[in-house]
């Protein structure tokens, strides 16, 4: 398993990539919209340390309760079928069973950790396929 990104929800793209490129120096990746789910989505990268934060703004979100910016932590996983299956035996709930994005080549799901937090896995397709 590899670590992917930390998503989180913003109210508005365009002032959230301006803070993250200008402010905090991290580089822009790209952009583009989840229309099935009523989003865009953006990815910034750290340069230094590798690591990627994905920037989630949802149509029509205009409020935010405590602690709901955090929208979901992201691994990668060489066989989704088979973590699914372990995870589930250990008692692990699935949020959404695998499905593919349009656009999108590899397949994802979500489960829940036990805080409920949300946590995409994706299995990329194998080279050349």
């Amino acid at each position: 398993m590899k670590f992917l990104h930390t998503s989180i929800t913003v109210r508005a793209m365009d002032e959230s990539l301006a803070f993250y490129t200008g402010v905090l120096g991290l580089t822009f990746e790209r952009r583009r919209p989840i229309p099935e789910n009523h989003a865009e989505i953006a990815f910034v990268l750290d340069p230094a340390s590798g690591a990627r934060i994905e920037l989630t703004h949802w149509e029509g979100k205009e409020t935010f309760d405590p602690g709901e910016q955090l929208d979901h932590l992201a691994f990668e996983v060489a066989d989704l079928d088979g973590f699914l299956r372990t995870a589930r035996a250990n008692g692990v709930r699935v949020a959404k069973e695998p499905y593919r994005l349009s656009g999108g080549s590899g397949r994802i799901a979500f489960i829940l950790d036990p805080n409920d937090v949300w946590i995409e896995l994706l299995e990329r397709p194998p080279p050349g396929a």
